[in-house]
């Protein structure tokens, strides 16, 4: 049994910072710090990060985190990391970057990704029942675009993992990778086999089972204490123990208290993510997982996602030269009735990601006259968003996985509109808990739990996940929204036929 000290530390590695929050063991926000980092664009979708400036901005947040919330070295027993996936890395022996990090919004690896989904290799069945699709961000084809395009490099290196992996690696000394990332994008199945040997065979690159970390700890499990030097750059003791955690997205849930079927984590931002819990495996066309054990042992979780939610909206601002006051058309658009007096909006800006997997699929406005106003088409936006959600949910249920509640995280949580939309459009209640922050507090349940705080991740969420708003659906707008969808749902076989193929 580990010292219970009563302060976690949760660590949320994102796409542009790190943030590093301390938590008290009844989940009450102490402190948080924040520290940037750059990334570096380049033509061909190529976008990449030094893992050196990860490693400074963790040393940062940490040290100012302890003085703003006067919380002493000491007083820390553990913590835990949650981090953007598909974060590509390339390490020598010491753990030293031998080129910058691939960025998840990286897709460099089109190709590869097409050669992956082409081996049909039963590995694939986990991404819609082996009907794809397989995405240029995720681990085995950007490691197959660096074997193909920086032979040498791909030769040197000595691991191959994500920034999730770097920061366990950097922090304790020990080479181990997250059950979390390696089930939902490296293609391991914790129910059959493992690895996946076949499809490396299949692609010529068995060279990199040998690279990936040898040792794969689920979230929640003790990695180990952290290293005098880590201890040091943190301002920290040697006592802290690095507890597993995983993919930003999938930590969240644990943030949200989604761990039971019947739940439905939707997490909102330029774009959505649902997950739901099931108990069951299902692999089927237009979903990605189930994934086993990539949250909680013996439960399996089903992805879906929408491309296009919230950078909708950014594009409707960009159209205007960003002249649209957010609060006011909130405000106005609350005051129309469902449907937008007409306007039917399909949100397939950049394409779908389910339930259709179609990249080439585009948005649409339907129904448009000289008497609409923003509002209108701003609520018509936030209803195509919800109607997405909707289609998701719906599928999810035809895989044995329905969901009885919503329970939302990110930017979409600041619109009381666009939550009611939510809840009045899949016809369910909404949940918003009192702590915003998902993955930080995620990861700080799983540092409790891997410290021995709690028995189990279960525990430690109803300790630490306090329950905050409730928006139900409201059964006439239910009943509205309902007629409405019927049409929305005719939209994307019917524009399939008519659509120039748009340039990706």
């Amino acid at each position: 049994m580990f010292r219970l000290m009563g302060f976690v530390i949760g660590i949320d590695g994102g796409t542009e910072s790190l943030r590093a929050t301390v938590f008290d063991l009844s989940g009450r926000r102490i402190a948080s710090a924040e520290s940037a980092y750059p990334t570096r664009f380049a033509a061909g979708a190529r976008a990449e990060q030094d893992p050196l400036d990860w490693w400074r901005a963790l040393g940062i947040a940490a040290r100012q985190v302890l003085a703003e919330g006067a919380i002493k070295p000491g007083d820390v027993d553990a913590l835990c990391a949650a981090t953007t996936c598909c974060t590509v890395v390339a390490l020598d022996t010491a753990a030293t970057p031998l080129r910058p990090a691939l960025l998840w919004m990286d897709v460099r690896a089109g190709a590869e990704a097409d050669a992956v989904l082409a081996t049909g290799d039963e590995a694939l069945a986990i991404n819609g029942a082996g009907l794809g699709p397989v995405s240029a961000e995720w681990m085995i084809p950007k490691a197959l675009w660096l074997s193909r395009h920086e032979p040498e490099m791909f030769r040197r290196a000595h691991t191959i993992c994500e920034y999730q992996d770097y920061l366990t690696w950097r922090l304790t000394g020990i080479r181990a990778a997250s059950l979390n990332n390696a089930s939902i994008r490296w293609h391991y199945r914790s129910d059959a086999g493992g690895w996946a040997d076949s499809l490396l065979d299949a692609l010529d690159l068995s060279e990199l089972r040998t690279k990936w970390p040898g040792e794969i700890l689920a979230p929640g499990a003790v990695v180990g204490p952290l290293t005098r030097a880590a201890a040091e750059h943190l301002g920290l003791t040697e006592k802290v123990v690095v507890v597993q955690g995983g993919a930003d997205a999938l930590i969240g849930m644990i943030g949200l208290a989604v761990s039971r079927p019947g739940q439905l984590a939707l997490i909102t931002g330029s774009s959505h993510l649902q997950f739901a819990v099931g108990d069951h495996a299902s692999h089927v066309p237009g979903l990605w997982g189930s994934y086993q054990d990539a949250v909680y042992p013996g439960r399996n979780i089903l992805e879906g996602g929408q491309t296009s939610t919230g950078s909708i909206i950014a594009w409707l601002r960009r159209l205007t030269g960003d002249a649209i006051d957010l609060a006011a058309l909130n405000h106005a658009a609350t005051s129309l009735e469902p449907g937008a007096d007409g306007l039917l909006v399909l949100d397939h800006f950049q394409g779908n990601r389910t339930p259709y997997t179609d990249p080439l699929s585009r948005g649409a406005i339907l129904g448009l006259s000289l008497h609409h106003s923003a509002a209108h088409l701003f609520r018509a936006m936030l209803e195509g968003i919800g109607f997405g959600t909707r289609a998701i949910i719906d599928r999810m249920a035809e895989a044995g996985c329905g969901a009885a509640e919503i329970t939302a995280g990110g930017g979409a949580t600041r619109s009381p509109l666009w939550l009611q939309i939510h809840a009045d459009t899949a016809g369910l209640p909404v949940i918003v808990p009192e702590v915003a922050e998902a993955p930080s507090l995620g990861a700080a349940v799983l540092a409790a739990h891997g410290a021995g705080h709690f028995d189990s991740i279960d525990a430690g969420i109803a300790a630490m996940v306090r329950p905050g708003r409730r928006i139900e659906p409201d059964p006439a707008r239910v009943a509205r929204y309902d007629e409405i969808y019927r049409r929305y749902a005719e939209l994307y076989p019917a524009l399939k036929p008519l659509r120039e193929v748009p340039t990706l």
